[in-house]
């Protein structure tokens, strides 16, 4: 029980970090163009992060995303430390890119810390790899959907409101710049938070299931599949990730706001509004993305509309790095993690 809560704890220590690593993918924009302050913004960001929790119970009527990152790796094959590992693992690298100021991608530290470590437990047969293949294909699909569709976006507006006077247009996108970022971070919400309860949901069914027959479980903390998550875990996680939010990652507004492109409070409303279109995508198809793959790619795609020259590649190139090294670098980090655990426990 003791390891349970544990890794429970840090699992809520995870998701509020990944709050406030990617409160810029939500805030950037709107931050840069000047339409919100900081605090304001992030304030902002944070109840449409929690609001996420009851659209996704109440309207989409489940937690999708949790489940399929459940399913990383066979079930026979998780246990207490594979899970304990994985966690460290990815604690550990989302806080050195934070400290870098790096964008990387919350989502997949934890998912390769995740297969890292039961790599490290059971080898390469333990891992789920259709499932690990669908999530990894979305670091270059979801940047490259949320890129098309600003592009399409960004088009689209300065078509129509190519007469408009410019002050007047100006104030409008900036007011619209609520409602494109508030939608952003209702998608950051929806994906971001069920991944974490995602893996509190594995830790209870492998304590359940593993549990001796004598020893008591309350019915409050039993689970044998991710079909009977409580409450109390969507709570608080949808809770660590909106609070995560509200304490802001400085460093990552200054990359993404203004080191890639230039954003005006249009272009702003056109990567926001895609961005948040992507994310409601991969909801749907219940894959878990990257929000920062996804605004940065959004980002691209305004800032080329205008010039290809418009967007510092040398910037993008950067991040893609990072985005690439990210799941292989948790992965080794987690067999590292595991091999100290062992000793430990």
């Amino acid at each position: 029980m003791t390891l349970l809560i544990i890794i429970i704890v840090l699992a809520v220590i995870f998701d509020f970090i990944n709050g406030f690593h990617d409160a810029a993918n939500s805030i950037a924009t709107i931050v840069t163009t000047r339409v919100l302050t900081p605090f304001q913004a992030v304030l902002w960001a944070a109840m449409w992060n929690f609001a996420a929790l009851f659209v996704a119970k109440y309207i989409i009527g489940e937690f999708g995303i949790a489940n399929t990152v459940s399913k990383v790796v066979f079930e026979n094959f998780i246990t207490l430390p594979v899970i304990l590992s994985g966690l460290l693992a990815a604690i550990f690298w989302n806080l050195l890119t934070w400290w870098l100021g790096l964008p990387s991608s919350s989502s997949h530290t934890l998912i390769g810390g995740f297969a890292g470590a039961a790599i490290a437990a059971s080898g390469f047969s333990s891992i789920h790899t259709s499932v690990v293949l669908k999530i990894a294909s979305f670091i270059v699909l979801a940047p490259l959907i949320g890129m098309l569709i600003s592009s399409i976006l960004t088009i689209g507006v300065l078509w129509a409101f190519k007469k408009a006077k410019t002050r007047k247009a100006e104030n409008m996108f900036r007011k619209l710049q609520l409602v494109s970022s508030g939608l952003f971070s209702l998608g950051h919400g929806l994906n971001d938070s069920q991944k974490v309860m995602g893996i509190i949901g594995v830790a209870i069914i492998s304590f359940t299931i593993n549990a001796p027959e004598s020893q008591y479980i309350p019915a409050w903390l039993r689970m044998e599949s991710m079909h009977d998550v409580h409450d109390w875990v969507a709570y608080i996680c949808f809770s660590a990730i909106a609070l995560g939010t509200m304490i802001g990652g400085w460093k990552i507004v200054k990359t993404m706001g203004s080191k890639i492109t230039k954003v005006t409070a249009l272009e702003g409303v056109c990567a926001e509004t895609a961005g948040a279109l992507t994310l409601f995508l991969t909801e749907f198809l219940k894959i878990p993305v990257s929000t920062t793959h996804t605004i940065a790619g959004s980002i691209m795609g305004v800032g080329a509309v205008k010039r290809l020259s418009a967007v510092r590649w040398g910037v993008t190139i950067n991040l893609l790095w990072a985005w690439i090294l990210t799941i292989p670098v948790s992965a080794l980090l987690a067999v590292l993690m595991y091999s100290l655990v062992r000793i430990i426990i």
